[in-house]
């Protein structure tokens, strides 16, 4: 005799702050905040790694790097993981003051090349980790 698991449900969350509730077969929560517990301070180059190759494709093949707030993270370009222990001025003011930024690094491989810089933010809407964009439009390259 086999015995079925039901499966929960996930339903979009308006009354939960915006965040998907998952649900039982009773309808109670048994889960958390769903994406925003995904990202943390402490997430490995290898973590999000993935991630950033997604992200690298999905801009055109753009250079992207990323790192949490507590660990150094990647560099990728032409299509793999560059440098696995990454950091950039770029990536450490956006999680020093949790806001997008645009600008041309002092320093770094990227000096001088325009970089486009996205906090992620945990369900309490602090940043734990960056994301840039490498602009190669505005470099000749």
């Amino acid at each position: 005799m086999t015995t079925q698991v039901k499966k929960p449900k996930i339903t979009p969350g308006s009354s939960s702050g915006g965040h998907s509730r998952i649900l039982d077969s009773q309808n109670t929560i048994f889960m958390g905040d769903g994406m925003a517990d995904l990202f943390h301070a402490d997430m490995t180059s290898e973590e999000i790694a993935p991630l950033a190759l997604a992200i690298f494709h999905l801009m055109d093949q753009f250079p992207v790097t990323m790192r949490s707030k507590n660990r150094k993270g990647v560099r990728v370009e032409s299509g793999r993981v560059l440098d696995n222990e990454y950091t950039g001025p770029v990536l450490e003011k956006t999680l020093a003051i949790n806001e997008v930024i645009r600008e041309k690094p002092t320093w770094g491989p990227y000096k001088g090349i325009p970089v486009i810089c996205s906090p992620l933010r945990n369900s309490k809407g602090e940043c734990v980790a960056a994301i840039g964009v490498i602009d190669l439009r505005h470099t000749g390259a």
